[in-house]
């Protein structure tokens, strides 16, 4: 089989990895990839969705794997679909709950799934008005899609205002603050949930924890991720099917009985509070960088996984995951969120050798056989260990030898959680 990977991070990267290893694949090509796709795959320098399309006229693939949200808001599984290529992914309407919040939210009421208590605004003034009346701390969220970064949570009324006015007025997210969702800030302890779906049947991830915010202690700016552990020791076999039971049945039903049959991945952020788990988001895709742990524990054959949701045999799917844990922590640009530089020497890659320890490519770029820092998440460093301290000790082990200038990164990640 002859498989694209769409995407250029770190959950492409991890992705193209575990697909390397199945015997099906004969070409495994990556657009456009990075130096971490560029020993498994081929990299193909494809920038836009237009060049995909073309380029898929000409270049025959059995299965097409898209990574970013963006490329789904856009409807690029809808144009590939009418190329009459496979390919995994919800199309522009079923993947509509991660690019509208405030679609998702309005479903989520609809059909009873719980969730926070909101409001919807697309006026500043009316939306400054309702957070007057609002308790603190209040989570303001830019509807679309903002990277990972569109959620604030206020602590006061001065920081909602800020927030509202960056959002809505300055145009930080660009057009993703056209519409703004203020909600009910949930008390609880957050987790990621993954779960593979074909339209009608789900199976469900082992849970995960995300660490959004940029520095220790979950204090700072939110980021697109700063590193997970997968399976999350607290979260109990209970808590997993609750969620399927109560959140993602009902969602994809909902879909298909909309005309939005949702075949892909589907990720629920989810808060697990005193009452039970609620929804804080959904996403359409697989998280990042929750991939680059469920990849390193997932059994089997994913290119068997993928191709059963696409056509609808997931029922029949054998889906197994080690009995290991594994962590992933993010070597991140000085600056980030914020403004970074590029173009930093990455130095020490090539000193790892614990088996265990995979290093996955976030933002990098090769400038002339040198390996240099292109974004603001630049390596993700993986491991497995037989319990979650394992891992993550062999995780901050291998990071001892790595070096550019200005990295940072979080070392309390999965703290906790152990």
């Amino acid at each position: 089989m002859k498989i694209l990977v769409i995407g250029s991070g770190g959950r492409e990267n991890a992705l193209a990895w575990k697909l390397k290893q199945s015997p099906k694949v004969t070409g495994l090509f990556a657009a456009p990839g990075n130096p971490g796709t560029k020993d498994i795959a081929t990299n193909v320098p494809l920038n836009s969705q237009r060049e995909i399309i073309e380029w898929l006229k000409q270049n025959r693939m059995d299965l097409v794997v898209v990574g970013p949200d963006n490329y789904l808001a856009d409807g690029i599984v809808d144009e590939i679909q009418n190329l009459g290529i496979k390919v995994f992914g919800p199309t522009k309407l079923a993947s509509e709950i991660e690019w509208s919040k405030s679609y998702a939210k309005d479903l989520m009421k609809e059909i009873g799934i719980p969730t926070a208590s909101f409001e919807t605004f697309t006026d500043f003034e009316k939306a400054l008005e309702y957070v007057k009346q609002n308790k603190f701390p209040t989570v303001i969220k830019a509807s679309g899609l903002a990277l990972g970064k569109g959620v604030i949570i206020a602590e006061n009324f001065d920081e909602a205002e800020k927030a509202l006015r960056e959002i809505m007025t300055d145009k930080v997210f660009g057009e993703a603050g056209d519409e703004v969702v203020i909600e009910e800030y949930l008390m609880g302890r957050e987790i990621s949930t993954h779960a593979f779906c074909d339209g009608e049947t789900v199976v469900m991830f082992p849970s995960s924890q995300d660490h959004k915010r940029i520095f220790e202690g979950d204090q700072g700016p939110n980021t697109g991720g700063m590193g997970t552990i997968a399976p999350v020791p607290w979260v109990t076999e209970q808590h997993i099917e609750d969620i399927k039971i109560q959140i993602v049945i009902p969602l994809i039903q909902a879909l298909k009985k909309r005309g939005r049959e949702f075949k892909g991945l589907l990720f629920p952020g989810i808060m697990i509070t005193e009452t039970g788990p609620k929804v804080i988001e959904f996403n359409a895709r697989f998280g990042d960088p929750e991939t680059e742990s469920y990849m390193r524990i997932l059994e089997g054959d994913l290119v068997d996984i993928l191709l059963s949701c696409v056509d609808g045999t997931l029922k029949d799917t054998a889906i197994n995951w080690s009995k290991q844990s594994a962590a992933t922590v993010i070597c991140a640009s000085g600056g980030y969120p914020g403004s970074y530089e590029k173009g930093k020497e990455i130095i020490g890659l090539d000193k790892i050798t614990d088996n265990d320890v995979v290093v996955f490519h976030c933002g990098t770029k090769l400038i002339q056989d040198k390996l240099v820092t292109n974004g603001g998440r630049v390596l993700a460093v993986t491991a497995v260990g037989d319990t979650v301290s394992d891992a993550l000790a062999k995780s901050y082990k291998a990071i001892e030898g790595i070096t550019f200038e200005g990295m940072q990164y979080r070392k309390d990640i999965g703290q906790k959680s152990i």
